[in-house]
């Protein structure tokens, strides 16, 4: 509202009506990313991966050319959320040499994925093999058909 309009020009009614709009300048200020949120979103979406569904169990295939298991972590979180996240670093310069173009990723990565209710928590593993990574989440067994219950008829 604009006190101006109403012909209340006086620097009260400026005052109360910049007071009146702090709350939205404030509001942008709450709402604004985080940098940690930023620096996880571009690390998600910077380390693609491939989702299998096999009979017992889901596999997930990330490429990680040239990282040692020390730089991968492989973690369940909340009981349901699989990460995986690490760390690509950059090469130690040899002395007299200097890049002329660099394009490899180097930096953090992080993947997360909601497993379904059916994954075995507690039975997952990870192999990493000529710079791929599968981690393999086996499934719970389905759950047995529950039997009618059979109750007898009395005869009063």
């Amino acid at each position: 509202m604009d006190f101006r309009l109403t012909g209340l020009d006086s620097p009260l009614f400026a005052t109360l009506h910049h007071l009146m709009d702090v709350p939205d300048e404030v509001d942008k200020s709450f709402n604004a990313p985080t940098r940690t949120y930023v620096r996880d979103a571009r690390a998600m979406a910077a380390t693609p991966a491939d989702v299998k569904e096999f009979p017992g169990s889901y596999a997930f295939v990330v490429d990680m050319p040239g990282l040692n298991s020390g730089d991968i972590k492989v973690q369940v979180e909340d009981d349901n959320v699989l990460v995986i996240s690490g760390e690509r670093k950059r090469e130690e310069e040899k002395e007299g040499a200097k890049y002329l173009r660099m394009e490899r990723r180097v930096g953090k990565f992080m993947r997360k994925f909601t497993l379904p209710e059916n994954a075995n928590t507690e039975a997952v593993s990870a192999v990493c093999r000529d710079g791929v990574l599968t981690v393999t989440v086996e499934k719970l067994p389905p759950p047995e058909p529950k039997k009618p219950k059979t109750v007898e008829v009395k005869v009063a």
